[in-house]
């Protein structure tokens, strides 16, 4: 049957028609849809891990076992998954085992754009790299094949733009794939460096037989057209190719973005006058050519960053320039805000006003960086808050100390800000971690987590207690508060910046897009009383705007969360009568 698909959800109907028995991940844009759209799948076991390391194990253990899995993640997940990524790549797979990593040139949710296929040269594991929706499909099955032929983990490389536009994908039907036998085999499986000087050699062979493959797979196809230019390329990047040169180009499109073919290559560029490399980031095919002693063109004239388009590719390569029809209005700047009523906004509120020093985390909250809050001073990585402020209170001692703190998420916190606050409880530096507890996972589209107590399908599941577990690593100072009350907010951060010891404080309240969570009315301004202060703009809200010097609410976005009504000194705000 032809269905019309976004790339994800043809790669998690590719993993369903494959066999694939279990699939763990951790939520990541743009991957996140993956392992969602799976989960419809009743006869595929899916779960949200604590992180991507845990996921990759999660796989690799049902793989042992003998079934089929899968792991999701998007490409900075990859660096926390990389531990066990470059091990099983040495002692191989029983069961299929394939990895889908979704990159995202341009930075659209990330804070960095680090070209993944980097992680399957380093670990010298195969990478099939789709350009469509179909290819995703095809190449997700095609990879658990490779997947028990070679004995490897098989990396599966997504983008932003593969993993969210939409193609025609002609699906079948499940295929029954039996268990493979677990048999035990230590030499194999517990990599000790005894073990582990057996197993490089077996790598370097496999790595060998899969160049091999690579010159003759399907997967790697010439389309020859006019030969006077030659364009080797991958992924999204084969799309603007063929946007921008029709048939004016002869092309090689690579599907298999590791290890690369060599003769397949050469026998391209004898038949071709000029040839050019078209990929994005980095320049790994163009650096790949060169080292087969062929000159092309790549990014002496491509940029390596931000991800491409069919103009930037008509420009840098002298071709007309596609044109699209103008506005005719400049459309105004929207730099991303929380949403009105976010119960994050409080917090950071407080935090703003008593001057803190914030080291930040990875999350929407992160958006407290900008106006009108600035409130967020440092952002790295995913649980890197935590340890943050305590090397930087270390460093300056009480200096700091009374105006530093952390904020994380509770998702973020069971990801990777346990073992930070660990450093703290251990290494007793007077640090104050601020836990959002908002009830899900905000960022990627509110995804559960071990601290929402329901699993991926929404049904009961495991419930880890914060406070409980603060308590049990070592930090004794724990309270729990509402982060829309200002005043509340702003004595707990008093007292526990002042406090001698670590503490840890949980605001709590739900995000205010969760279908359960019931808002309350609009509020109103009463433009009699309104002095036009602009105290109520403070807090970055929305549904606040100002018209004819006076603040007005949108009833359209307003949810009532009453923090406004709290900064305003004249009572001018609040709920129609009878509301």
């Amino acid at each position: 049957m032809k269905q019309l698909m976004l790339g994800n959800a043809a790669v998690a109907r590719g993993l369903y028609e494959a066999g694939c028995a279990l699939i763990s991940s951790y939520p990541g844009t743009p991957s996140t849809e993956i392992t969602e759209e799976a989960a419809r799948y009743d006869e595929i076991y899916c779960e949200w891990a604590p992180n991507e390391k845990v996921a990759m194990e999660v796989a690799f253990g049902a793989a042992l076992a003998g079934k089929r899995s899968a792991c999701g993640m998007k490409h900075v997940g990859l660096n926390v998954a990389a531990d066990p990524l470059f091990t099983v790549s040495y002692t191989g797979v029983n069961g299929g085992m394939v990895i889908c990593v979704a990159d995202d040139a341009g930075m659209h949710s990330s804070q960095n754009e680090q070209d993944s296929r980097h992680y399957a040269i380093g670990a010298k594991v195969p990478m099939l790299e789709p350009a469509d929706s179909a290819e995703a499909y095809e190449f997700t099955k095609l990879a658990f094949s490779l997947s028990e032929e070679f004995d490897t983990p098989v990396l599966l490389k997504m983008c932003t733009r593969v993993s969210h536009s939409q193609s025609i994908v002609e699906t079948g039907t499940r295929e029954d794939v039996p268990v493979k036998p677990y048999i035990k085999n230590i030499e194999k499986y517990v990599m000790m460096p005894g073990y582990a000087k057996l197993r490089h050699p077996i790598v370097e062979a496999r790595t060998e037989a899969l160049t091999a493959y690579a010159e003759k797979t399907p997967l790697n196809r010439v389309e020859l057209g006019n030969t006077s230019v030659g364009i080797i390329t991958a992924s999204t990047s084969y799309q603007y190719v063929r946007e921008v040169f029709g048939e004016s180009a002869s092309v090689l499109k690579l599907g298999l973005a590791n290890p690369l073919p060599r003769q397949l290559i050469l026998d391209f560029a004898a038949k071709v006058d000029r040839l050019i490399v078209v990929e994005e980031l980095d320049p790994i095919i163009e650096t790949h050519c060169r080292n087969l002693g062929l000159e092309v063109m790549g990014k002496d004239a491509i940029p390596m960053v931000d991800e491409l388009s069919q103009f930037i590719l008509a420009e840098k390569l002298g071709q007309p320039v596609p044109h699209g029809t103008p506005l005719d209005v400049a459309i105004p700047g929207r730099p991303p805000v929380m949403c009105p009523g976010c119960p994050h906004r409080g917090i950071f509120y407080a935090l703003s006003n008593n001057k803190c020093r914030v080291m930040g985390d990875i999350g929407c909250y992160t958006l407290a960086a900008i106006a009108p809050l600035y409130a967020i001073e440092a952002c790295v990585c995913m649980g890197a808050s935590i340890s943050s402020a305590h090397g930087f209170n270390k460093a300056l001692g009480a200096e700091a100390e009374g105006n530093t703190v952390a904020v994380l998420g509770d998702s973020t916190f069971m990801h990777s800000g346990m073992t930070g606050l660990a450093n703290i409880a251990y290494n007793q530096s007077n640090s104050t971690v601020i836990i959002l507890d908002n009830s899900t996972t905000g960022m990627t589209g509110h995804q559960q987590n071990p601290t929402t107590g329901y699993n991926i399908k929404g049904d009961p599941a495991g419930r880890i207690d914060l406070e409980s577990l603060c308590r049990a690593m070592g930090i004794r100072r724990v309270r729990v508060i509402d982060p829309n009350d200002l005043a509340l907010c702003d004595a707990a951060l008093k007292e526990e910046l002042a406090a001698p010891e670590p503490s840890v404080i949980i605001t709590r309240r739900p995000c205010v897009l969760l279908k359960h969570v019931k808002t309350a009315s609009p509020l109103v301004v009463d433009h009699e009383v309104c002095t036009g202060c602009r105290a109520c703009m403070k807090i970055g809200c929305p549904a606040i705007a100002f018209s004819n010097k006076k603040a007005t609410i949108d009833p359209t976005q307003c949810v009532g969360c009453d923090v406004c009504i709290q900064l305003c000194r004249f009572n001018a705000m609040g709920r129609k009568e009878g509301v």
